[in-house]
Formats: C-alpha cells, structure tokens, sequence
C-alpha cells in the first residue's frame, strides 16, 4: 500500500508525519494563550472556525527553544479534537511504502518517546514521529 509523508524541521533535524494524519498544513495567526497548560502547549488557535490547541514540537521534544520557528503547523485531529503540530519547516510530502524498522541508534529522550521508527524516503533516513505523542508532551516532572 502506497503511503506519503510529510517531512518538517523540528530544532534543525528532519522528520517525518504520516501524511494520512495530516488533515493540513497552516500558518498560525492568532494564538491565544491557556494558562496553567503544560509547557509544550502554547495555546488555543482556530481552523475554519473549529479550535484547536497549538502544540510546540521543539518542547514536546524537550529541546531548546528557537526565536527562529515560523508559524507553520501540521493539523491533526485525535479523538474528535484538532491539534496544531507547530513546527520549524515543512520541507516536502515524499512517497513511502513499506514499515518504520526499528531504531539502532541512541536518541535524546524526546525523540526516543515521540518516535514510532526510521524510514528510509528520497530524502534519506527520517524518524516517523506519533502524533500523539508530540500531543502528550514530555512527561510531568515533579518539584523536589
């Protein structure tokens, strides 16, 4: 079975989202910001009038953040709920067919926990993000 992904930028390292769950790509404009949300959401935006909450990918990740991100978001829905996947770049939609392989290599523990995989596209190797992962974020750590 024929498949697509989407590869993005995410902190200067390129990877790659199921185009299937892709319902598309924007560019943000007015987000609105929750308080008390965890880190790694930056907010509430919308959609053709639906709301959606704005993940940031780089903290999801735990990596540093960037002035440098543009408003560019991956829109996925989950669970009836949309979600804008803010990322760095979106660079292509490639072909792929075949199953992530497993990784061999040791990852930063962002990349470890939101990875479903590598696969091999056009563009050479890639890590195959979950989207929900990225949606679910770091994990919760406690004061001491």
């Amino acid at each position: 079975m024929d498949r697509s992904l989407l590869l993005i930028t995410i902190g200067g390292e390129l990877a790659a989202l199921d185009s299937a769950a892709i319902r598309s790509v924007v560019e943000l404009e007015a987000i609105t910001p929750v308080s008390r949300a965890p880190r790694h959401i930056v907010g509430l935006s919308a959609l053709r009038s639906r709301a959606m909450t704005v993940v940031d990918c780089r903290r999801a990740l735990e990596l540093p953040a960037s002035d440098a991100r543009g408003p560019l978001a991956a829109v996925v829905e989950l669970d009836g709920f949309l979600y804008a996947l803010q990322v760095d770049g979106v660079e292509d939609v490639v072909p792929f067919d075949g199953e992530p392989a497993e990784i061999r290599a040791h990852l930063q523990p962002g990349w470890a926990r939101a990875s479903l995989g590598i696969v091999e596209t056009i563009a050479g190797p890639v890590l195959l993000l979950d989207p929900a992962r990225l949606i679910e974020g770091p994990p919760e750590r406690k004061a001491a």
